[in-house]
């Protein structure tokens, strides 16, 4: 009789099977082996599979091992290039050895990842580098440039993912030559475009695979066809990454930097047949007008845009503020046409002016159905226009669910049968992916109403490794003086257990008055024993949790991180460097926001509560994230604090209460030093 694969994948992960070699104090966990053998049946029949596999159960393992046995062109995605290196550089390696399996794999990223020869050429000789030091790392990337062979500029150590020269040594697909690029050859991007064509495995992250299906333009169209197995790892963020690519934006940004590179272009292939200054002076003055238009704002703003302006604003002066822009692109594309022999970077560039008075003129239409339009407010200035979610682009463009003979591109399908023909296999998996048995949170906005849902609980000892404490008189979330309490009762759990304290805030202001005011409580503490307070902007987020998990280590004082937004999720610090996580307030979606409300008003407008099934399903998955921060393996111990009384004052309570983990709960003050004395009693043992 023929082993089947669930045969295969049940023996790999039996005790003392193949994974007992692979991974470091392997022991059998039945979660792990249940989710295993579904990812198992999926890809044999083909269909879609969402799982939420509970932090320790081990899903990178659940579905590597049974798409790596089958033998099948294998898709994987990531919503963090973090994983995506990790699964790629540690996981993917460890099990093809152990399953001894002879698989080619690949890794891809955007092109942003990638360091462009050509435009570190032009960088060279450039004399408006941004800031004093830009030559000294400038050098240390033309020195790597030589050795390394992917160009990822991910391998070259030291280098700050927000510095400025990043722009100018990569490429988008705006100003990319293509063909005509004389570096076309030795294109690090196009190199990982045919390692991915030709490998059996590859690994992607969500950004890219949703900017292809908007532009398709990284390398997908060609890829997805040929794949069998798809697996979408960190699904949870799916949506939200999604709807950033599949609807429109325009920023003053963009504009300056094609006025930029519209000038430096002229000036050095054709000066003197075109008036670059007047064409690039024409450009900026429109961006300028057009931020000017929207006046003083607060950096962060959202402006809603119903009408034919955002509100607040002038529509006679808002739209001819965008005519403007548009036409001072078109006048670009109009000069760069007279040149566009002469070389390859005019041919580009009159095709980006011809895409932003395009976009300019798109804006100054009315909003697409079913999308909702802002203007987000910095600096620079920004207009969005955003589906609600993605199902639509999932049922009818990857999934191919409402139409027949239509590729993951919506284009007609080759009559050969070919992998779709054959039921491919899609598996969505994450931690956290709602707070209920159905998984709806995360189903309906992704267009996977009909999927097999599968839930896998945390084999953690919940109860026995961590206490939950919400105190009980505290001021209220929007009163002054919540974010300095928030401060001190932290502080006084950091003081005792050295560091070991993660502070995780809704709002950057909370993050700002909070870190400050730690600082200020562990000034009274001796200095050999005071934890060293990091805040998130102050360093880049890889130094801050490198610094976080050495902790105490050679004889040094631990940390206390405070931070907001992205490290509610991904972070991980496990053992003894973290014991005590924070949290000020319930992550309810901000209601001002113009994509909640737009969210919140098409419930309402189905007869359904926005509050109910939108804003406590979205605190309950964001709460469930941050709180999976404390315990990351069956060895941990620690204290979750919330400090929202609405947690236990409320009836919603109840039903967040019900999303943590089943941690015991600590009912006073008293039961909270206890904890943590118990904590700093472990620490000394």
């Amino acid at each position: 009789m023929t082993e089947t694969l669930e045969d295969k994948v049940r023996d790999a992960f039996a005790q003392g099977g193949v994974l007992s070699r692979a991974a470091e104090q392997f022991r059998e966990r039945a979660g792990q082996t249940e989710m295993a053998l579904a990812v198992a049946r999926t890809i044999e029949e083909g269909g879609v599979l969402v799982v939420e596999a509970g932090t320790g159960v081990g899903k990178t393992f659940s579905y590597l091992v049974p798409a790596l046995l089958s033998g099948e062109r294998v898709l994987l995605s990531t919503a963090t290039k973090t994983l995506q290196d990790q699964l790629f550089g540690r996981d993917l390696p460890r099990l093809v050895e152990a399953l001894e399996l002879p698989v080619r794999t690949a890794l891809l990223k955007g092109r942003a990842s990638y360091l462009c020869l050509h435009r570190l050429d032009l960088a060279r000789h450039d004399a408006s580098l941004p800031e004093r030091g830009s030559l000294r790392t400038l050098a240390k990337i033309e020195q790597w440039s030589k050795a390394t062979r992917t160009g990822d500029l991910a391998e070259l150590p030291g280098l700050d993912e927000r510095s400025p020269l990043i722009p100018l040594i990569t490429s988008t697909r705006e100003n990319c030559l293509g063909a005509q690029c004389p570096q076309f050859k030795p294109c690090h991007v196009n190199l990982a475009r045919r390692e991915a064509l030709a490998a059996d495995v590859v690994v992607i992250n969500h950004h890219l695979f949703f900017a292809d299906l908007a532009v398709r333009e990284t390398g997908m169209a060609e890829l997805l066809p040929t794949v069998s197995v798809v697996v979408f790892d960190e699904a949870h963020q799916l949506n939200e990454t999604g709807v950033q690519f599949l609807g429109a934006q325009l920023g003053s940004g963009q504009a300056l930097d094609f006025a930029r590179d519209l000038l430096g272009a002229g000036l050095q292939h054709a000066r003197g047949l075109v008036d670059w200054q007047q064409l690039v002076a024409g450009v900026e003055r429109a961006a300028r007008e057009l931020r000017l238009a929207v006046g003083k704002q607060w950096p962060g703003t959202k402006l809603r845009w119903v009408g034919p302006a955002p509100e607040g604003i002038d529509p006679t002066l808002w739209q001819g503020s965008l005519d403007a822009l548009q036409h001072a692109f078109e006048q670009a594309a109009e000069g760069l046409d007279t040149v566009s022999e002469i070389s390859p970077d005019f041919v580009r560039l009159h095709e980006r002016a011809q895409q932003l008075a395009t976009r300019a003129a798109r804006f100054a239409l009315p909003c697409e159905v079913e999308s909702v339009r802002w203007v987000d407010v910095g600096t620079q200035l920004r207009l969005v226009e955003s589906p609600l979610d993605i199902a639509e682009a999932m049922r009818t463009r990857v999934l191919k669910i409402d139409q027949d003979n239509r590729n993951a591109y919506g284009e007609e399908e080759d009559s050969r049968a070919g992998p779709e023909d054959s039921g491919r296999a899609w598996v969505f998996t994450s931690a956290t992916l709602g707070d209920e048995p159905t998984l709806r949170w995360f189903t309906e906005p992704c267009g996977l109403r009909d999927a097999e849902v599968l839930r896998v609980q945390s084999p953690f000892d919940y109860a026995a490794q961590a206490g939950l404490y919400v105190p009980r008189v505290f001021p209220k979330p929007n009163d002054a003086a919540h974010s300095v309490r928030v401060a001190q009762l932290a502080a006084r759990g950091a003081a005792e257990l050295g560091g070991r304290t993660l502070v995780l805030t809704t709002t950057l202001r909370a993050l700002r008055t909070i870190g400050d005011e730690m600082k200020q409580q562990f000034e009274r503490l001796e200095a050999d024993v005071r934890p060293e307070v990091l805040v998130q902007g102050e360093l880049p987020k890889r130094v801050l949790m490198d610094r976080f998990r050495e902790g105490a280590e050679g004889g040094r004082t631990g940390c206390v991180l405070v931070a907001s937004a992205s490290f509610w999720e991904g972070f991980d610090a496990p053992g003894d460097a973290l014991q005590l996580v924070v949290i000020d307030k319930l992550p309810f979606p901000p209601p001002n926001d113009p994509l909640v409300e737009a969210r919140s008003q098409r419930l309402e407008a189905q007869g359904r509560s926005s509050f109910s099934d939108y804003s406590l399903p979205e605190a309950a998955v964001a709460l469930k994230q941050g709180a999976g921060r404390l315990i990351r393996r069956e060895t941990d111990s620690g204290v979750l604090a919330i400090c929202d009384t609405r947690l236990v004052a409320m009836g919603y309570g109840r039903r967040l209460l019900a999303a943590l983990p089943p941690m015991r709960r600590l009912e006073s003050e008293a039961d909270f030093e206890a904890a943590i004395a118990e904590l700093k009693n472990s620490l000394s043992a």
